[in-house]
C-alpha cells in the first residue's frame, strides 16, 4: 500500500468512553473517520445523541446511525423492559448481554466499508475490564476477521478490510488515560445501561461500576453526570 494514500475506516460509535477513544486515536492517527453508530432500541439512546457529539467533535468524515430492531427479539436487560438491569455484578454472562450484537454490527461496518472502500473497520471491544460479553473476546474478532476475508471482495485476491480492535487488551484505566490523551471529553459519553433521555447515568449498573473505577485507577476525575445526588456511587 502507499503509504501516502488516504486510509479510510469505519468506526464503530456507540456513544460510550471506549468507542470514543477509538475514535479519537484513529483520527489523530490521520485516517479518514466514517462513524457508524446503531439503534437497536437500547433502553440507553441517550448515548446515540452522545455519538452525534463526538463524531462531530474528532472530525469524522461522516456519521451514520443505522436502525437495526433488536426489540423484537428481546431477551437482553438493553432491549427487553421486562428485564431489570441488574444494579451488581453477577456471575456468568450478565443480562445485559445482547445476543449477536456485535456480530450484528461488524456486519454492517463491513458493508459500509465496502461500499466506501474503506480498509479498516475499527471497534472497542474490550477482554480486560468488561462484563463478560463473548463478542469480546480476541477469538471472537480473529474469527469475524476470517470471515471478512471470505464473505467481500477479498476473496478475488483483493485485501480483506482490516478489523482494528485497540482497546482489546487494555484495562478501562489504561483506555481513559489514552482518550485523555487524544482530547476525548468524557463528560459528553454514555456509558450507563439505563442512561435517562439527557444521558444522566444511574451510578449502580456494571457499566458505571466499571466507569468510576476506570476513573479511580487512573486518578482521573470522573466527569460523570449522575440523576440525581441519591444515585451517586459513595
Amino acid at each position: 500500500m502507499n503509504p501516502d494514500a488516504e486510509i479510510r475506516a469505519v468506526v464503530l460509535l456507540s456513544g460510550g468512553l471506549d468507542s470514543a477513544t477509538v475514535l479519537a486515536e484513529a483520527a489523530a492517527r490521520g485516517r479518514s473517520c466514517y462513524a457508524m453508530s446503531v439503534n437497536y432500541g437500547q433502553r440507553h439512546a441517550a448515548e446515540l445523541q452522545a455519538a452525534r457529539t463526538i463524531a462531530e467533535r474528532h472530525g469524522a468524515k461522516e456519521h451514520r446511525v443505522v436502525s437495526v430492531d433488536f426489540n423484537q427479539f428481546g431477551g437482553s436487560a438493553l432491549t427487553d423492559d421486562a428485564i431489570a438491569v441488574p444494579d451488581s455484578p453477577s456471575a456468568g454472562i450478565p443480562t445485559t448481554y445482547v445476543p449477536a450484537r456485535n456480530t450484528i454490527m461488524l456486519a454492517l461496518a463491513l458493508g459500509w466499508a465496502e461500499i466506501l472502500s474503506a480498509q479498516e473497520i475499527h471497534i472497542g471491544v474490550n477482554a480486560i475490564d468488561y462484563s463478560g460479553y463473548p463478542d469480546c473476546r480476541p477469538e471472537f474478532i480473529q474469527a469475524f476477521q476470517h470471515l471478512a476475508g471470505l464473505a467481500t471482495r477479498a476473496v478475488d485476491g483483493g485485501e480483506a478490510v482490516r478489523i482494528c480492535t485497540p482497546l482489546l487488551a487494555l484495562s478501562k484505566a489504561e483506555i481513559i488515560s489514552r482518550g485523555v490523551h487524544y482530547g476525548v471529553d468524557f463528560a459528553t459519553t454514555v456509558s450507563c445501561y439505563q442512561a435517562d433521555p439527557k444521558g444522566l447515568a444511574c451510578g449502580r449498573c456494571d457499566a458505571c461500576r466499571l466507569r468510576r473505577e476506570g476513573f479511580e485507577q487512573a486518578q482521573i476525575g470522573d466527569p460523570t453526570r449522575y440523576q440525581a445526588p441519591a444515585l451517586q456511587p459513595d
